[in-house]
Order: C-alpha cells, then structure tokens, then sequence
C-alpha cells in the first residue's frame, strides 16, 4: 500500500510548537474580547444607577472580572461547539481552533475552568444571586443558542439577545442583591437592541452563513424582510430606552441622549429599509458600528445622568 500523508490545512501544522506568547493570544482570543468589552460598558452605568452614585471600586472591580470571566466562558464554549461552521466562514477562519494553535482538548479544558471560576469568583467576592445569574447566562448562551437555536431557526439571535443583556442584571444584582425594574427595563433595551446590531453583519456575511447551513435571518428571507425587522426593532429598541427616564426617574443628560440617540438609530435604520426595497445593500455594516456607538452613548448617559444628579 502506498504511503498516504495528510495534508495539515491548519496554519499551525500538527507537531509544531506553539510559543507561550502565542498560546496565550490564542486562549485570549477565544474569549472574543471585543464582544466582551461590550458587555462590561453596560455593566458598569447600571452599577452605578442602582448605587446612584459611584459603587465600591472593589465590588466594581471583582463584578466586572468575574463578568468577563463568565463571557468568555461562554464564548469559548461557543468557539468549540461551532469549530466546523468556523472552518467555512471567512469572518473566524483564523480562530485559535481552525488554525490550529489551540486543541480541541485545550479549548474545553479552558472554558470549563473560565466558567467555574465565574461562578466561585461571583458568588464569594460578589454575591450569590449575581453568581446564579451569571450562570443562567452562560448556560443559556451555550445549551441554548449554541447548541440549539443558531442552526436550526433564524430566530437564533433574537432569543441569543438574552444571554448578551444579562450583564445589566449582573451588575444590579451586585449592588442591591436584587433585581428591580429599571434593571429589567435595561435588560430590554439591549434584548431588543441585538437584531438590527447582528442583522446588518449577517447581511454582509450572508453567503458564508449560507455555507455553513446556519439559517441566519438574511440566509432564508429576502431582503426586504430583513430590513423591514430591523426597522420595527429599531422602533421598539427607541421606545425601551424612554421607558427607563419614569422608571429609573432619569435627568436630562440620560433623556436628551435616549431621545436623540434613538431618532438617529431609526433614522438609519429607515434609510437601509428604504435601500432594502431594491433588493440589495450596498452598506450594511453602517448601521452595525453605528448600533454599537448608540449603545455606548446610551450608557455612558446613564452614568453621567447620575454623577451629575447626585452633584446638584
């Protein structure tokens, strides 16, 4: 029989020694950060709403490491569960687990240890509930979106919103032990803040998702369609950030910004539903960055509003 060699198609072909610092960009990488550093900017406002006024800087502190802990637990989980879909789209071909620089087993290993020290780490230096909700996060973001809804309905990520909106109710519950109504209002907001922030990407992804048989809503509706549920959740996402000006009794820092920052976001978001109506977008990704900037002011408001209310 003749000799048969495989081929490595990873980057980092097999028996090759990784570097330390390499290895440790690799794990870092896992935790996809820039998805992290989003989740700890509204966990920080809502810290300091529900103090109405600045919390303890090592609850502060230990509230967000066990945070990032937790998320990415959940998104290392989320890159070894989806290690084929990866393979396939041009977006997270160079993932660690597609290019070889971490194993499978070095993967599970990591996130199960990330996620165990979330939830010691929250329920000794935080408190419990905080914990149990962080928790909850991880396995519905795992067992749920992951496993269950990302490939079999283009529901995926409105369900999957959940997962990412819980670090709201993260940071109230580490400052009151509880969980109160301008936590669920902010809770909503980013719930429903998540379709036309994702959508626009999958829209220029599209074809990658098609690949990968992921049932994305751009994948299996046309384009119309898209655009017009990105449209009624911009609506719906503007109308909860007014919600919490009664519910939170807001100032004018935080009013202004919610009013003004959502008009913008709907605006834009009526523009590609307009473009939409000729069945194609020539600029999708617009209102992606755009969604991410309106929830950072949105936020970062929340907090201002506070600081400056607790000053007059």
């Amino acid at each position: 029989m003749a000799n048969q060699t495989k081929t490595p198609t990873q980057s980092n072909p097999i028996g090759t020694r990784v570097s330390f610092g390499a290895k440790a960009k690799a794990y870092f990488a896992l935790t996809k950060p820039r998805v992290i550093e989003l989740l700890l900017i509204t966990t920080l406002p809502t810290m300091i709403l529900a103090q109405r006024g600045i919390p303890d800087l090592w609850l502060v502190l230990a509230t967000l490491i066990g945070g990032a802990f937790s998320a990415g637990s959940a998104n290392a989980f989320n890159c070894f569960i989806d290690t084929d879909i990866d393979k396939i789209m041009g977006r997270t071909k160079n993932r660690p687990l597609v290019t070889g620089q971490l194993s499978p087993r070095e993967a599970l290993v990591f996130s199960w240890t990330l996620g165990v020290a979330s939830v010691i780490w929250l329920g000794l230096l935080v408190n419990w509930l905080a914990s149990l909700i962080s928790l909850a996060a991880l396995l519905f973001y795992v067992l749920i979106y992951t496993l269950v809804l990302k490939r079999r309905t283009p529901q995926n990520i409105v369900w999957g919103g959940a997962a990412g909106a819980a670090p709201v109710l993260i940071g109230w519950a580490a400052v009151t032990g509880e969980v109160s109504a301008a936590a669920w209002v902010l809770f909503l907001v980013i719930f429903l803040w998540t379709p036309p922030h994702y959508w626009p990407l999958s829209v220029k992804y599209k074809n990658d998702y098609a690949m990968a048989k992921v049932p994305m809503l751009p994948v299996v509706r046309n384009t119309k369609t898209v655009v017009q549920q990105i449209l009624i959740y911009a609506w719906a996402v503007g109308f909860s950030t007014l919600l919490l000006i009664p519910v939170a009794q807001m100032g004018l820092i935080y009013s202004v910004t919610a009013l003004a920052g959502s008009v913008w976001f709907i605006v834009a978001a009526y523009r590609l539903y307009k473009e939409g109506q000729n069945g194609e977008l020539a600029k999708p990704m617009n209102l992606f960055h755009l969604s991410n900037l309106y929830l950072t002011a949105l936020f970062v408001a929340v907090a201002i509003d506070v600081l400056v209310n607790i000053q007059l």
